[in-house]
């Protein structure tokens, strides 16, 4: 996708609003995926999201505090969708595989953008900023190794949980490379193959 010269040709951000913040956001998940932060001016943001600089600084007090705030609010926004789908699971095959559609999703749908700035960027953080972000990475990946330590412990998976977590971890997160939404092979076709990886012939 090239950088878009509107913002509403921009698909909405999953977990934010159209108001002046989230719009913000919004143009600024765009353009740094696809320009690159250093690249990215402030007037850039601004004239994507359609006011004056100074604007942006009604809501934020510089660049980078735009670009913790898009890794910040993708972060928790698609951990709340995740935590959601677990609470209706029975089972830890249930509960893994909540885990993987839910980051594919992150990865693939409305987030998508937000999310590849999270790792493509990551070094344009002050360590201050990426210790803040960390926090909250440190708590998703918890989860993972929690659903992953109760299918080691009834026999599932055979290797230790953060061996599985970076196999899957690496395995969803390529598929940002090739998988293009509309063909024959769905999102939840794409679960299937991932839990056919890990967990061999499970019931979920």
């Amino acid at each position: 996708m090239s950088v878009h010269a509107s913002l509403d040709q921009i698909p909405v951000m999953g977990g934010l609003d159209d108001s002046p913040r989230g719009r913000v956001l919004r143009a600024a998940a765009h353009l740094f995926r696809h320009q690159g932060y250093e690249r990215t001016t402030v007037r850039d943001l601004a004239r994507l999201v359609g006011i004056q600089s100074g604007s942006l600084f009604h809501h934020f007090e510089s660049k980078e505090a735009i670009l913790v705030a898009v890794m910040e609010e993708a972060i928790r926004y698609n951990f709340s969708r995740i935590q959601d789908a677990l609470a209706r699971a029975q089972t830890p095959e249930q509960r893994l595989r909540a885990l993987v559609f839910g980051e594919l999703e992150s990865i693939l749908g409305p987030t998508g953008e937000a999310m590849a700035v999270l790792v493509y960027e990551w070094n344009a953080l002050s360590p201050s900023s990426q210790q803040r972000v960390l926090k909250l990475r440190d708590e998703y990946e918890a989860c993972w190794l929690g659903v992953l330590e109760e299918l080691n412990k009834t026999g599932s998976i055979a290797h230790p949980p953060f061996f599985w977590r970076r196999l899957l971890s690496g395995a969803i997160a390529w598929t940002s490379n090739w998988y293009r939404p509309g063909r024959s092979l769905t999102l939840q076709g794409l679960t299937d193959m991932v839990m056919a990886m890990a967990v061999p012939k499970q019931d979920c």
